[in-house]
């Protein structure tokens, strides 16, 4: 599925890294979210493997034990990239300006992407590069919530519900011929209706879409 310009569109359209100029040192998703993804890549990532972090941040969230014969990072913000302890090298770029990455094909054993997909404007030709720098076999995790800056996310994800959203990443693997049929892991908050009643809400959901290289 491809998008249409309109749902390419954002509420802020000006550049954006105006908008990521400043760090920002916090975690955007709770606790339980971090900690499911932590579990996530401690089940699918290898040690000693290179590992590409797209749109990163100051944290990467990788099993602490685990060691990783490269970690590239990637993002706008070079003060939060520098604190990432996790990161052996990094790199700025906007994906939206430039999707083609400075990275060689078969390069990489996983690639991941933790709640930053839904300011992809061209989703399509990101996950193309995705899929030209993964070994065959690789790993591509893409982890996602509720939560985003509203103003930078694209209107197609500021549209769609829960499900859509899901949706919405799955077709973007699905744009690629190269990539496995995603998995997805879907974990919504649940609620008791007497906390509802009590105005309480739940923690972040977490969803995290995942597929292969084909050899």
């Amino acid at each position: 599925m491809l998008l249409k310009p309109e749902q390419r569109q954002k509420l802020d359209q000006t550049d954006d890294k105006l908008f990521y100029s400043f760090p920002r040192f916090v975690t955007h998703v709770d606790k339980n979210f971090i900690q499911q993804l932590t579990d996530l890549y401690r089940q699918r990532l290898q040690p000693q493997t290179r590992i590409f972090d797209m749109m990163s941040s100051w944290v990467s969230h990788l099993p602490e034990e685990m060691e990783f014969a490269h970690v590239e990072g990637h993002g706008l913000n070079a003060e939060e990239l520098a604190r990432n302890p996790r990161l052996d090298h990094y790199f700025i770029q906007d994906l939206n300006a430039n999707p083609k990455l400075p990275l060689p094909d078969r390069d990489f054993d996983a690639v991941l992407n933790c709640v930053s997909v839904q300011y992809l404007q061209y989703p399509e030709a990101v996950f193309s590069e995705i899929h030209r720098i993964l070994k065959p076999g690789g790993v591509a995790i893409i982890s996602f919530s509720n939560r985003m800056f509203f103003q930078k996310a694209i209107q197609a994800w500021l549209d769609g519900s829960e499900a859509t959203r899901i949706a919405l990443v799955k077709s973007y693997f699905q744009s690629h011929p190269g990539f496995t049929t995603p998995e997805i892991i879907a974990r919504p908050t649940e609620v008791p209706n007497f906390l509802q009643w009590l105005g309480m809400e739940g923690g972040d959901p977490f969803y995290a879409a995942i597929a292969y290289r084909r050899q």
